[in-house]
């Protein structure tokens, strides 16, 4: 059962932290001023927001005054993430951020904190987010990209630049253009999590809550960095990682990105090729020590946040890996998503029992195989498609969806 809510701010207090996870683990060359460019398949650049009003979110547009005035200085939205002690986890974004990139990035954190049922070290993650509240852990989205010209940066808190935050649905997330605008989002909310929560071993101010987890971390992040696994062609910054005490930070986060198929598109390795996996499946056979620490451990198999597809898409999303579709190497790991805006769209679904609700637009849900494999129940707001054959569609639950579209046939609901 998973604990937490996303709330307004009901008691907060003084941050404390560390910088010491924010470092690029990409070999990006740099980013481009984000333009509109316009496409019927998907949605322009990330930044336009959302029709529905982020109150109604949970998004706040003023910074708690208990945070300090550096923080309502420089930060004009809050929201957060109540921890299981009734401790808040922070999140403060700047005015350029978009409603729908709070939200995917409160979504993402909450992801890491949800219960992985009967695993090793996460099948109850409530210390770990106790422990992140405790330690006044503060998620900072900045204007910009990391440039060293925002001076928020500064503050205590994790920060995640705008120009590395895709949402499923715009133009950046669509194209995968890892050159500008790769996403950063997991990696440096694992950071969060990592030294608030999950603990670094070598330093006293970073104990966390589960010991026994930094200790495989950091056995497979010394095998990794032993055998040329990871790190590779970065000697200057693995000095200065091992200066940072940073090292199994930035393994964790470069294993965990592949495994989400952050990286299944680009045409290098992991992490820009800094890490020799770069999907999936090549984790198990290129890096097995780091696979153990994804088998049953920690992260759960699929994405559990409902993404909300941006709200200037237009076409079909796809939850079904496509090889012409960069952007599947990821979206294949979502499993419930909302519709958002007014345009008609579309939806593919996979095998992981998906949720999908439409927008005010026209939608269709598209399956795999002909009309007489599945079985529809509707009761008047909810529609559940099961597919009678294993292993392929699963059972999928729709909301303000209009249309089915099979192989053999469309059924208008």
């Amino acid at each position: 059962m998973n604990p937490y809510v996303t709330t307004v701010l009901v008691g907060s207090l003084l941050l404390v932290g560390c910088n010491g996870s924010d470092k690029k683990t990409s070999k990006s060359t740099g980013t481009t001023t984000p333009t509109s460019t316009g496409t019927t398949s998907a949605g322009t650049t990330p930044g336009t927001g959302t029709t529905t009003p982020q109150n109604a979110l949970g998004i706040e547009d003023t910074i708690p005054s208990v945070l300090g005035a550096d923080y309502t200085k420089h930060f004009n939205r809050y929201t957060k993430i109540t921890a299981p002690n009734g401790n808040p986890i922070h999140i403060l974004a700047q005015n350029t951020i978009s409603v729908n990139q709070i939200i995917r990035a409160r979504g993402v954190l909450q992801h890491f904190l949800t219960d992985l049922p009967n695993s090793l070290y996460g099948n109850d993650k409530s210390a770990i987010a106790n422990k992140m509240a405790d330690n006044n852990a503060m998620l900072l989205l900045l204007n910009g990209k990391d440039d060293g010209k925002n001076p928020a940066a500064m503050l205590d808190g994790q920060p995640l630049y705008f120009e590395e935050m895709q949402t499923e649905g715009d133009s950046w997330y669509i194209s995968q253009d890892y050159e500008n605008h790769r996403d950063a989002t997991y990696e440096e909310i694992l950071h969060l999590v990592h030294d608030y929560g999950i603990g670094v071993d070598g330093n006293a101010s970073f104990d966390g809550a589960s010991p026994n987890f930094q200790a495989e971390i950091r056995a497979a992040q010394q095998n990794a960095l032993s055998n040329n696994l990871w790190g590779l062609g970065a000697a200057d910054w693995i000095t200065e990682l091992t200066q940072e005490n940073s090292l199994s930070q930035e393994y964790l986060a470069a294993v965990v990105d592949v495994y989400y198929g952050l990286w299944g598109a680009s045409q290098e390795n992991g992490m820009g090729g800094l890490y020799v996996a770069k999907d999936r499946a090549s984790i198990g056979t290129q890096d097995p020590t780091g696979q153990t620490l994804l088998d049953n451990k920690f992260f759960h198999p699929h994405l559990t946040y409902n993404a909300r597809i941006d709200e200037t898409f237009t076409g079909t999303f796809s939850l079904t890996f496509d090889a012409s579709l960069p952007y599947t190497h990821h979206s294949r790991y979502l499993k419930n998503v909302t519709l958002t805006g007014e345009n008609d769209s579309n939806v593919t679904v996979n095998e992981l029992d998906n949720d999908i609700t439409g927008n005010s637009g026209v939608n269709t849900v598209i399956f795999t195989g002909p009309s007489f494999e599945y079985g529809i129940e509707n009761n008047g707001t909810t529609v559940v498609v099961t597919d009678y054959q294993d292993d392929r569609d699963g059972t999928n639950t729709l909301k303000m969806v209009e249309t089915l579209q099979f192989s053999d046939s469309t059924t208008t609901l």
